[in-house]
């Protein structure tokens, strides 16, 4: 079993995606509410719009800040899709990021935790 580090430790919960920059905020919310769970040593999710997919994540640090950084997998109106990402710590207990598409779209974020 992988030890938890305290990089992971600081994204650990779950986390509201309140903010995309090429979604708009009632699409955020389609199917479930939009989230990105951090969980375990390696292990997250992600959801918004009809995208759900599951994250393979690697902490550590960029400029000086925690990083979370992963490869996700799942289904994108129900056809499989893949792609990667990056999150990190950001001003006022908030996480922003960005997201993409295996050739397709890509995103900054924004998240709150809940």
């Amino acid at each position: 079993m992988a030890r938890v580090s305290a990089f992971a430790k600081a994204f650990a919960g779950r986390w509201r995606i309140v903010e995309m920059d090429n979604c708009d905020n009632d699409v955020l919310d389609l199917v479930e509410e939009a989230h990105l769970p951090f969980q375990g040593a390696a292990d997250g999710e992600i959801a918004f719009g009809a995208l759900k997919g599951f994250l393979d994540v690697r902490y550590g640090a960029r400029d000086g800040s925690a990083c979370a950084e992963f490869s996700w997998e799942g289904q994108d109106e129900s056809d499989p899709a893949c792609g990667r990402g990056w999150a990190a710590l950001g001003s006022a207990g908030r996480l922003v990021g960005h997201f993409y598409v295996h050739n397709g779209d890509d995103s900054g974020f924004v998240c709150e935790r809940d």
